[in-house]
């Protein structure tokens, strides 16, 4: 899995003129899935997000989670994060996994955030969405479960 993680003040999904999702400051949070990742790399990856310290403190460090904020977490789904462009001009995205294994692991990282008592809104699978953010910092940090 692989994920574009950016600190944020508002966010918000739409699908043609449907607000589908909206958060207010909080972690927005583009996300990859491969087709080799099992629910082992979502658990891996929505533990290592909702407890990195990527919000300042009152001193203007870094030591603070989502969790300590109870900061809210917006959740595309986006594919192209998996895109090879070793070869040619036009990416290859095999390595992204087919809807059918995609869905289960992305609503399973969905619910184990919910678990966690974390507000989570999302985008939709599959459809065609405009992202609208306000980036604080700007913050962009990306992880790989395949780093862990």
């Amino acid at each position: 899995m692989r994920a574009v993680i950016q600190r944020v003040s508002a966010a918000r999904v739409t699908v043609g003129d449907d607000l589908v999702g909206a958060i207010g400051p909080g972690l927005l949070v583009f996300l990859g899935i491969e087709s080799r990742d099992t629910e082992a790399e979502a658990d891996w990856l929505l533990d290592k997000l909702l407890d990195l310290r990527i919000f300042e403190d009152e001193s203007g460090k870094f030591n603070r989670s989502l969790h300590d904020l109870n900061g809210e977490l917006l959740v595309v789904s986006q594919f192209t994060l998996l895109a090879d462009t070793r070869k040619g001009r036009r990416p290859s995205f095999t390595a992204a996994a087919r809807p059918e294994q995609a869905v289960p692991l992305y609503e399973h990282m969905i619910r184990r955030a919910h678990d966690r008592g974390v507000t989570v809104a999302t985008g939709r699978f599959g459809a065609h969405m405009r992202v609208e953010l306000v980036n604080q910092g700007p913050v962009t940090i990306i992880l790989d479960s395949n780093d862990r």
